[in-house]
Order: structure tokens, then C-alpha cells, then sequence
């Protein structure tokens, strides 16, 4: 599997690339081809007096090349300009990763929906499926928040389709998966009980991810989504919430399921988002 890891060359996304249990975690789960992609942000002109922006990123991005070498994955670096998420997404696309890999300080202690604008532009557009690696906050050397990237996964479901192309992800996740929590959430708008019972439907999939090994549990809950779903992170401590987006509409492609969108900005731990085919 081909993977786009993004860096902007600060200490917060350094920490991922010089982190050596989240190389692994990648491994694990199947990549074997890093594109490690920086954008000079268009604004930024390559004719400013005494500054070529483009090298100095190029010789401060070798590092981050042999550190992933040394891992044993095969490295191709992009340096490119323009509008990060969106270079960053086309990338993605011309070298068909099948994932994208961001680093994000997440919530701000003042305001708790404030999150990297690349990282929540990424999470809005991609096509990819998209990786938020939460980053610690207020330090000048930060570190991972969670280090073992899918060995504990919260998947959220609401049986739609989009939610079932996100579990599909257990597909190549499980290799590195140890337990697995499974929820969701009822809400007023949800239509009366019929023949499906949410809870049986929460149960099959448990046992699609007990055959792969996975110690799972499952909770029907009720209540707004997003909250609801923070509360079970705060119980279970995941590494990772899985989640499925709405994508975006023709007219407007700056739109995410408003649950997703949430669940970006809020969680405490990494959020892996997966968009509709």
C-alpha cells in the first residue's frame, strides 16, 4: 500500500516521521511506499530576496527521508507549492495512495474545535482515506498522543453505507488491531424498530472482527452523536476512532458529515476518516 505522508517541517508533524512505533503501525497494516509530500504555501514567492524556499525545505526533508528508509519503506519525497490540503490531496490521488497520513495538535484548551487548517481542509476534501495523528499540545518538543496507532480502535457506525466502506477498513487494520469497541448511537431522528435490531447488527459485525482475532466489545447508545462517541473515547481510551464521512456535494466540496467534522476536531487520540467511494 502506497501512503502520503504530510509535513509542514515543524516539530509537530516531525513527530510522527521520527517516531519509530508509528513507522511500524504503518508497516504493519500493509504500506510499503511513503510519498513524504511539504508545500511551500503559494503566498510564500519564490523571488523574495536571499530565500529559495524550495531548498531550504528540500535539505530539511532529507532527514525525514532516511528516517523512513531506515524503517524499510521505499521513500519518494514531493516538494511542491500551492495550497497545501489541496496539493497534498492531489498527490494522493496521482500516486493512488490508499492513505493520507497528517499530524494535528488538536482541540485548543480555550476552543475546542480549533484544529490544523490543513488537517481539517484534508478531512473536508480528501478522497483518500484520511489519517489525523493527534500531536501533543504546548511543548516545544512534542510528541504522539497515541503511539500505537490502531491497536486499539473505536469504530462508529450507523449501518449506512459510508459506514460500512468504513469497516471494510479492518481489512488490512486488523493486522495491527488488538481490541475493538463498536458503537452506535440512537438518535430522535432515527426511524421506529423494525427487523433490525441494532444491537444484532452490532453483533455481527463483532464477529466478522473476532475471526480476525480482535477482542471486541459493542454499546448501543443514545443521544447526540458526537458527544456520545467522545464519551465512549473518554471510557475506552482508543487509539484511533474509525469513522465513515458523507463526502462532499457538487455544489459545495467544503462539506463533512457534521458528526465526522466533530469527531476531528474534538477526539483526544487520532481519528482515521474514510470518505464515501
Amino acid at each position: 500500500m502506497k501512503a502520503v505522508l504530510a509535513t509542514d517541517l515543524s516539530a509537530a508533524s516531525e513527530a510522527t516521521i521520527q517516531n519509530e512505533t508509528c513507522l511500524e503501525c504503518l508497516g504493519r497494516i500493509g504500506v510499503d511506499e511513503m510519498h513524504l509530500v511539504t508545500v511551500v504555501p503559494s503566498n510564500v514567492h519564490a523571488g523574495m530576496p536571499g530565500i529559495d524556499f524550495e531548498r531550504r525545505r528540500k535539505n530539511s526533508i532529507r532527514s525525514y527521508e532516511r528516517v523512513i528508509e531506515d524503517a524499510g519503506f521505499d521513500v519518494e519525497v514531493h516538494v511542491v507549492r500551492g495550497t497545501p490540503h489541496r496539493r497534498i490531496r492531489g498527490i494522493a490521488e496521482t500516486v493512488g495512495a490508499g492513505l493520507t497520513v497528517v499530524g494535528s495538535r488538536g482541540k485548543s484548551p480555550l476552543e475546542n474545535r480549533v484544529i490544523g487548517s490543513t488537517a481539517r481542509n484534508l478531512a473536508r476534501t480528501t478522497e483518500t482515506p484520511l489519517l489525523v495523528n493527534r500531536i501533543e499540545r504546548e511543548t516545544e518538543t512534542p510528541s504522539v498522543v497515541r503511539q500505537h496507532l490502531f491497536q486499539r480502535m473505536l469504530y462508529a457506525t450507523d449501518f449506512s453505507e459510508n459506514a460500512e466502506r468504513a469497516f471494510d477498513a479492518f481489512s488490512y487494520l486488523h493486522r495491527a488491531t488488538r481490541e475493538a469497541t463498536i458503537v452506535h448511537v440512537e438518535t430522535p431522528k432515527d426511524p421506529a424498530p423494525g427487523d433490525d435490531d441494532p444491537q444484532a447488527q452490532l453483533d455481527q459485525l463483532a464477529d466478522r472482527l473476532e475471526g480476525w482475532g480482535i477482542d471486541t466489545r459493542t454499546e448501543v447508545r443514545s443521544g447526540d452523536p458526537a458527544d456520545e462517541l467522545l464519551a465512549v473515547e473518554g471510557a475506552v481510551d482508543p487509539t484511533t476512532i474509525l469513522v465513515g464521512s458523507r463526502g462532499h456535494s457538487r455544489l459545495r466540496r467544503l462539506l463533512l458529515g457534521s458528526v465526522s467534522e466533530d469527531l476531528v476536531a474534538r477526539a483526544n487520540g487520532n481519528v482515521l476518516l474514510v470518505p464515501p467511494a
